[in-house]
Protein backbone atom coordinates (compact mmCIF):
# COMPACT_ATOMS: atom_id res chain seq x y z
CA UNK A 1 0.00 0.00 0.00
CA UNK A 2 1.44 3.02 -0.95
CA UNK A 3 0.07 6.77 0.61
CA UNK A 4 1.65 10.19 0.07
CA UNK A 5 0.81 13.79 1.45
CA UNK A 6 -1.52 13.94 -1.73
CA UNK A 7 -3.70 10.55 -2.02
CA UNK A 8 -4.79 7.60 -1.09
CA UNK A 9 -1.96 4.73 -0.60
CA UNK A 10 -3.14 0.76 -1.93
CA UNK A 11 -5.98 -1.85 -1.64
CA UNK A 12 -5.43 -5.29 -0.83
CA UNK A 13 -7.01 -8.42 -2.64
CA UNK A 14 -6.21 -11.79 -1.11
CA UNK A 15 -6.18 -15.38 -2.48
CA UNK A 16 -9.48 -17.44 -2.01
CA UNK A 17 -7.62 -20.20 -2.20
CA UNK A 18 -5.35 -21.08 0.84
CA UNK A 19 -1.48 -21.83 0.72
CA UNK A 20 -0.56 -25.23 -0.33
CA UNK A 21 0.91 -25.84 3.63
CA UNK A 22 0.17 -26.59 6.87
CA UNK A 23 1.08 -23.11 7.93
CA UNK A 24 -0.30 -20.18 6.54
CA UNK A 25 1.97 -16.96 6.39
CA UNK A 26 1.31 -14.61 9.36
CA UNK A 27 0.27 -12.07 6.89
CA UNK A 28 -2.33 -13.84 5.45
CA UNK A 29 -3.80 -14.95 8.83
CA UNK A 30 -3.66 -10.88 10.54
CA UNK A 31 -5.25 -10.30 6.76
CA UNK A 32 -8.48 -12.21 7.91
CA UNK A 33 -8.38 -10.82 11.27
CA UNK A 34 -7.35 -14.27 12.54
CA UNK A 35 -5.51 -14.28 16.18
CA UNK A 36 -2.10 -14.58 15.15
CA UNK A 37 1.24 -15.39 17.94
CA UNK A 38 2.77 -11.86 16.93
CA UNK A 39 1.79 -8.68 15.02
CA UNK A 40 3.15 -9.36 10.93
CA UNK A 41 6.12 -6.45 10.32
CA UNK A 42 6.94 -5.78 6.64
CA UNK A 43 8.35 -2.22 4.91
CA UNK A 44 6.68 -0.13 1.91
CA UNK A 45 9.42 0.17 -0.77
CA UNK A 46 11.78 -2.04 1.23
CA UNK A 47 13.16 -4.02 -1.96
CA UNK A 48 15.39 -1.56 -3.44
CA UNK A 49 15.88 2.36 -2.10
CA UNK A 50 17.80 2.25 0.83
CA UNK A 51 19.58 -1.23 0.69
CA UNK A 52 23.32 -1.15 -1.22
CA UNK A 53 22.90 -4.66 -3.09
CA UNK A 54 20.66 -2.68 -4.52
CA UNK A 55 22.13 0.13 -5.84
CA UNK A 56 24.90 -2.22 -6.72
CA UNK A 57 22.44 -3.78 -9.10
CA UNK A 58 21.01 -0.26 -10.37
CA UNK A 59 24.81 0.24 -11.15
CA UNK A 60 24.56 -2.70 -13.62
CA UNK A 61 20.70 -2.79 -14.64
CA UNK A 62 17.88 0.11 -15.33
CA UNK A 63 14.59 -0.04 -13.64
CA UNK A 64 12.62 -2.08 -16.68
CA UNK A 65 16.09 -4.53 -17.33
CA UNK A 66 15.30 -6.03 -13.95
CA UNK A 67 11.87 -6.55 -14.36
CA UNK A 68 12.65 -8.40 -17.78
CA UNK A 69 14.83 -10.83 -15.90
CA UNK A 70 12.66 -13.37 -13.46
CA UNK A 71 16.16 -14.02 -11.55
CA UNK A 72 16.82 -10.29 -11.18
CA UNK A 73 13.37 -9.49 -10.08
CA UNK A 74 13.23 -12.22 -7.51
CA UNK A 75 16.51 -11.38 -6.38
CA UNK A 76 15.81 -7.64 -5.61
CA UNK A 77 12.35 -8.85 -4.05
CA UNK A 78 14.19 -11.27 -1.73
CA UNK A 79 17.34 -9.01 -0.21
CA UNK A 80 15.33 -7.31 2.13
CA UNK A 81 13.78 -10.38 3.11
CA UNK A 82 17.54 -11.89 3.52
CA UNK A 83 18.89 -8.40 5.12
CA UNK A 84 15.64 -7.77 7.53
CA UNK A 85 13.59 -11.30 8.19
CA UNK A 86 10.49 -9.42 7.59
CA UNK A 87 7.09 -11.27 7.63
CA UNK A 88 6.48 -10.41 3.70
CA UNK A 89 8.81 -10.11 0.41
CA UNK A 90 6.87 -7.43 -1.96
CA UNK A 91 7.70 -8.08 -5.80
CA UNK A 92 9.58 -5.39 -7.39
CA UNK A 93 7.94 -3.87 -9.95
CA UNK A 94 6.51 -0.44 -10.30
CA UNK A 95 2.95 0.44 -11.12
CA UNK A 96 3.30 1.58 -14.43
CA UNK A 97 5.35 -2.27 -15.66
CA UNK A 98 1.71 -3.48 -17.00
CA UNK A 99 1.40 -0.08 -18.55
CA UNK A 100 4.81 -0.67 -20.57
CA UNK A 101 2.80 -3.80 -21.41
CA UNK A 102 -0.02 -1.82 -23.03
CA UNK A 103 2.19 -0.07 -25.74
CA UNK A 104 3.19 3.30 -23.68
CA UNK A 105 6.87 4.49 -24.03
CA UNK A 106 7.33 5.11 -20.06
CA UNK A 107 10.70 6.20 -18.90
CA UNK A 108 11.12 6.29 -15.02
CA UNK A 109 13.62 9.03 -14.06
CA UNK A 110 15.01 9.28 -11.00
CA UNK A 111 13.58 11.64 -8.91
CA UNK A 112 11.08 12.44 -10.43
CA UNK A 113 8.94 9.14 -11.55
CA UNK A 114 7.32 7.89 -14.69
CA UNK A 115 7.66 10.27 -17.65
CA UNK A 116 6.24 9.92 -21.09
CA UNK A 117 6.87 11.79 -23.75
CA UNK A 118 3.63 11.45 -25.82
CA UNK A 119 0.98 11.86 -22.95
CA UNK A 120 -2.51 10.33 -23.60
CA UNK A 121 -4.83 13.14 -23.70
CA UNK A 122 -7.53 12.13 -26.84
CA UNK A 123 -9.43 8.72 -27.62
CA UNK A 124 -6.94 8.02 -30.17
CA UNK A 125 -4.51 8.19 -27.82
CA UNK A 126 -6.27 5.74 -25.95
CA UNK A 127 -7.28 3.48 -28.85
CA UNK A 128 -3.89 2.65 -29.34
CA UNK A 129 -3.01 1.60 -25.80
CA UNK A 130 -3.84 -2.16 -25.58
CA UNK A 131 -4.72 -5.05 -23.19
CA UNK A 132 -1.84 -7.28 -23.42
CA UNK A 133 -1.47 -10.76 -23.42
CA UNK A 134 0.24 -10.56 -19.50
CA UNK A 135 2.11 -13.66 -19.67
CA UNK A 136 3.86 -12.51 -22.82
CA UNK A 137 4.38 -9.10 -21.58
CA UNK A 138 5.15 -9.58 -18.13
CA UNK A 139 5.96 -13.16 -17.62
CA UNK A 140 9.31 -12.57 -15.84
CA UNK A 141 7.51 -10.63 -13.19
CA UNK A 142 5.00 -13.16 -12.96
CA UNK A 143 7.65 -16.33 -12.62
CA UNK A 144 9.88 -14.63 -10.03
CA UNK A 145 6.79 -14.39 -8.19
CA UNK A 146 7.43 -18.17 -7.90
CA UNK A 147 10.79 -18.34 -7.53
CA UNK A 148 10.27 -15.85 -4.37
CA UNK A 149 7.28 -18.06 -3.18
CA UNK A 150 9.74 -21.24 -2.86
CA UNK A 151 12.62 -19.28 -1.19
CA UNK A 152 10.32 -17.93 1.50
CA UNK A 153 9.24 -19.54 4.74
CA UNK A 154 5.99 -20.75 4.63
CA UNK A 155 5.24 -18.51 7.55
CA UNK A 156 6.46 -15.99 5.03
CA UNK A 157 4.24 -14.13 2.36
CA UNK A 158 4.34 -12.48 -1.56
CA UNK A 159 3.03 -9.44 -1.34
CA UNK A 160 1.71 -8.54 -4.92
CA UNK A 161 0.81 -5.62 -6.63
CA UNK A 162 -0.80 -2.99 -9.51
CA UNK A 163 -1.30 0.99 -9.95
CA UNK A 164 -4.45 2.25 -9.11
CA UNK A 165 -6.52 2.97 -12.65
CA UNK A 166 -6.66 7.15 -11.24
CA UNK A 167 -3.09 7.27 -10.28
CA UNK A 168 -2.15 5.43 -13.39
CA UNK A 169 -3.92 7.85 -15.33
CA UNK A 170 -3.06 11.15 -13.83
CA UNK A 171 0.76 9.85 -14.66
CA UNK A 172 -0.60 9.15 -18.31
CA UNK A 173 -2.29 12.60 -19.38
CA UNK A 174 -0.03 14.65 -17.28
CA UNK A 175 3.37 12.25 -18.31
CA UNK A 176 4.69 13.08 -15.40
CA UNK A 177 3.92 13.21 -11.26
CA UNK A 178 1.45 16.02 -11.25
CA UNK A 179 0.29 18.07 -7.54
CA UNK A 180 -2.94 19.20 -8.80
CA UNK A 181 -3.98 16.97 -11.91
CA UNK A 182 -5.27 19.85 -13.71
CA UNK A 183 -4.56 18.37 -17.11
CA UNK A 184 -6.21 15.13 -15.48
CA UNK A 185 -9.15 16.78 -14.44
CA UNK A 186 -9.79 18.34 -17.60
CA UNK A 187 -10.29 15.60 -19.74
CA UNK A 188 -12.39 13.74 -16.73
CA UNK A 189 -14.93 16.53 -16.15
CA UNK A 190 -14.45 18.22 -19.82
CA UNK A 191 -14.52 15.00 -21.78
CA UNK A 192 -16.21 11.94 -19.98
CA UNK A 193 -16.15 9.45 -23.22
CA UNK A 194 -12.43 9.74 -23.28
CA UNK A 195 -11.90 9.34 -19.60
CA UNK A 196 -14.02 6.75 -18.96
CA UNK A 197 -12.64 4.41 -21.85
CA UNK A 198 -8.79 5.12 -20.39
CA UNK A 199 -10.02 4.13 -17.08
CA UNK A 200 -11.81 1.26 -18.28
CA UNK A 201 -8.66 0.56 -20.15
CA UNK A 202 -6.88 0.22 -17.22
CA UNK A 203 -9.26 -1.49 -15.12
CA UNK A 204 -9.42 -4.44 -17.65
CA UNK A 205 -5.50 -4.63 -17.62
CA UNK A 206 -5.19 -4.18 -13.71
CA UNK A 207 -7.37 -6.77 -12.78
CA UNK A 208 -6.13 -9.13 -14.75
CA UNK A 209 -2.46 -8.22 -13.32
CA UNK A 210 -3.97 -8.74 -10.12
CA UNK A 211 -5.27 -12.06 -10.23
CA UNK A 212 -2.11 -13.23 -12.38
CA UNK A 213 -0.43 -12.18 -9.74
CA UNK A 214 -2.12 -14.24 -7.11
CA UNK A 215 -1.82 -17.25 -9.74
CA UNK A 216 1.86 -17.32 -9.96
CA UNK A 217 2.05 -17.38 -5.99
CA UNK A 218 1.40 -13.76 -4.43
CA UNK A 219 -0.59 -14.56 -1.47
CA UNK A 220 -2.20 -11.10 -1.04
CA UNK A 221 -2.25 -8.55 -3.60
CA UNK A 222 -2.52 -4.73 -3.06
CA UNK A 223 -3.55 -2.06 -5.26
CA UNK A 224 -1.39 1.42 -5.39
CA UNK A 225 -3.71 4.16 -5.83
CA UNK A 226 -1.39 7.18 -4.29
CA UNK A 227 -3.02 10.12 -5.72
CA UNK A 228 -6.79 8.94 -5.60
CA UNK A 229 -6.74 12.00 -2.73
CA UNK A 230 -6.93 14.72 -5.29
CA UNK A 231 -10.17 13.42 -5.95
CA UNK A 232 -13.70 14.59 -4.30
CA UNK A 233 -14.73 11.58 -2.23
CA UNK A 234 -17.72 11.80 -4.71
CA UNK A 235 -15.68 11.71 -7.78
CA UNK A 236 -14.14 8.76 -6.17
CA UNK A 237 -17.16 6.88 -5.15
CA UNK A 238 -18.44 7.09 -8.82
CA UNK A 239 -14.88 5.23 -10.21
CA UNK A 240 -14.10 3.29 -7.60
CA UNK A 241 -12.67 -0.32 -9.23
CA UNK A 242 -14.03 -3.45 -9.44
CA UNK A 243 -12.19 -6.42 -7.57
CA UNK A 244 -12.15 -8.93 -10.57
CA UNK A 245 -12.37 -12.56 -8.53
CA UNK A 246 -10.08 -11.20 -5.99
CA UNK A 247 -11.49 -9.55 -2.24
CA UNK A 248 -10.69 -5.66 -1.87
CA UNK A 249 -9.56 -3.00 -0.05
CA UNK A 250 -8.41 0.15 -0.29
CA UNK A 251 -6.03 2.65 1.84
CA UNK A 252 -5.17 6.41 2.40
CA UNK A 253 -5.46 9.61 3.85
CA UNK A 254 -8.50 10.68 6.24
CA UNK A 255 -10.28 12.48 3.51
CA UNK A 256 -11.33 9.34 1.99
CA UNK A 257 -11.39 6.90 4.31
CA UNK A 258 -15.28 6.66 4.66
CA UNK A 259 -15.83 5.79 1.34
CA UNK A 260 -12.95 3.62 0.88
CA UNK A 261 -14.83 1.38 3.62
CA UNK A 262 -17.48 1.24 1.79
CA UNK A 263 -16.02 0.45 -1.20
CA UNK A 264 -14.95 -2.71 0.91
CA UNK A 265 -11.90 -4.89 1.14
CA UNK A 266 -9.95 -7.33 3.71
CA UNK A 267 -7.60 -4.44 4.84
CA UNK A 268 -7.39 -0.63 4.58
CA UNK A 269 -3.71 0.83 4.96
CA UNK A 270 -3.74 4.49 7.22
CA UNK A 271 -1.06 6.89 6.59
CA UNK A 272 0.27 8.69 9.55
CA UNK A 273 -1.76 11.95 9.40
CA UNK A 274 -4.46 9.72 11.34
CA UNK A 275 -3.91 8.23 14.42
CA UNK A 276 -4.42 4.46 13.75
CA UNK A 277 -6.99 3.80 16.78
CA UNK A 278 -8.94 6.56 15.08
CA UNK A 279 -8.85 5.78 11.33
CA UNK A 280 -9.76 1.52 12.68
CA UNK A 281 -12.75 3.04 14.36
CA UNK A 282 -13.59 4.90 11.17
CA UNK A 283 -13.09 1.82 8.65
CA UNK A 284 -14.78 -0.56 10.47
CA UNK A 285 -14.44 -4.36 11.39
CA UNK A 286 -11.79 -5.45 8.83
CA UNK A 287 -7.90 -5.12 8.94
CA UNK A 288 -5.43 -2.17 9.02
CA UNK A 289 -1.93 -1.59 7.68
CA UNK A 290 0.58 1.10 8.92
CA UNK A 291 1.03 4.39 9.95
CA UNK A 292 4.45 4.82 10.98
CA UNK A 293 5.58 7.89 9.08
CA UNK A 294 8.43 6.97 7.57
CA UNK A 295 10.70 10.20 8.16
CA UNK A 296 10.42 9.21 11.41
CA UNK A 297 12.77 7.15 10.78
CA UNK A 298 15.39 9.28 9.92
CA UNK A 299 15.12 10.55 13.58
CA UNK A 300 17.52 8.97 16.71
CA UNK A 301 16.64 5.60 17.48
CA UNK A 302 14.39 6.74 20.92
CA UNK A 303 12.66 8.85 18.82
CA UNK A 304 11.94 5.86 16.49
CA UNK A 305 11.16 3.22 18.79
CA UNK A 306 8.55 5.51 20.98
CA UNK A 307 6.75 6.25 17.37
CA UNK A 308 6.11 2.49 17.11
CA UNK A 309 5.14 1.70 20.59
CA UNK A 310 2.59 4.54 20.05
CA UNK A 311 1.32 3.08 16.41
CA UNK A 312 1.13 -0.42 18.67
CA UNK A 313 -0.54 0.86 21.25
CA UNK A 314 -2.97 2.17 19.77
CA UNK A 315 -3.42 -1.06 17.60
CA UNK A 316 -3.95 -2.98 21.19
CA UNK A 317 -3.03 -6.19 19.76
CA UNK A 318 -6.18 -6.36 17.61
CA UNK A 319 -6.17 -8.93 15.73
CA UNK A 320 -5.74 -7.45 12.19
CA UNK A 321 -3.29 -5.00 12.42
CA UNK A 322 -0.16 -5.16 10.34
CA UNK A 323 2.65 -3.07 11.11
CA UNK A 324 4.26 -0.77 8.47
CA UNK A 325 5.20 2.36 7.25
CA UNK A 326 2.47 5.14 6.18
CA UNK A 327 4.27 5.23 2.92
CA UNK A 328 7.57 4.13 1.15
CA UNK A 329 10.69 3.44 2.50
CA UNK A 330 13.07 7.02 2.24
CA UNK A 331 15.73 6.57 -0.02
CA UNK A 332 18.20 7.90 3.02
CA UNK A 333 16.81 5.53 5.59
CA UNK A 334 20.20 3.24 7.67
CA UNK A 335 18.97 -0.01 6.89
CA UNK A 336 19.63 -1.29 10.21
CA UNK A 337 16.89 0.94 11.40
CA UNK A 338 14.54 -1.55 9.45
CA UNK A 339 16.09 -4.26 11.13
CA UNK A 340 16.24 -2.88 14.57
CA UNK A 341 11.92 -1.62 13.94
CA UNK A 342 11.47 -5.43 12.73
CA UNK A 343 12.82 -6.65 15.88
CA UNK A 344 11.25 -4.45 18.24
CA UNK A 345 7.74 -5.23 16.82
CA UNK A 346 8.56 -8.58 17.17
CA UNK A 347 9.42 -8.38 20.82
CA UNK A 348 6.86 -6.27 22.22
CA UNK A 349 3.64 -7.95 20.49
CA UNK A 350 5.25 -11.96 20.99
CA UNK A 351 3.73 -12.95 23.90
CA UNK A 352 2.89 -16.49 25.23
CA UNK A 353 -1.12 -15.85 25.50
CA UNK A 354 -1.01 -14.54 22.31
CA UNK A 355 1.03 -17.28 20.70
CA UNK A 356 -1.57 -19.81 22.62
CA UNK A 357 -4.58 -17.95 21.65
CA UNK A 358 -3.52 -18.14 18.00
CA UNK A 359 -3.21 -21.78 18.08
CA UNK A 360 -6.55 -22.54 19.63
CA UNK A 361 -8.72 -20.23 17.65
CA UNK A 362 -8.84 -19.79 13.98
CA UNK A 363 -12.27 -17.72 14.30
CA UNK A 364 -11.97 -13.97 13.18
CA UNK A 365 -12.94 -11.48 16.04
Amino acid sequence: MQTDARGTRASWGRRRQATPSLVEPLLVRAVRREPVERTPVWFMRQAGRSLPEYRQLRERYAFFEINRSAELTAEVTLQPVRRHDVDAAVVFADIMTPVVAMGAAVELVEGVGPVLADPVRSGADVARLRVPELEQEIGPVLEAIGLVRRELRADQAVVGFCGGPFTVAGYLVEGRPSRDFAVTKKLMYGEPAVWSALLDKLSETFAAYAVAQARAGADVVQLFDSWAGALSPADYEERRGAGAEMDRGHAGRATLLDVMAAAGGDVIGLDWRIPLDEGWRRVGPRGVQGNLDPAVLLAPWERVAAAARDVLARAGGRPGHIFNLGHGVLPDTDPDVLGRLRELVRRETETPSRVQKSHTSGTPA
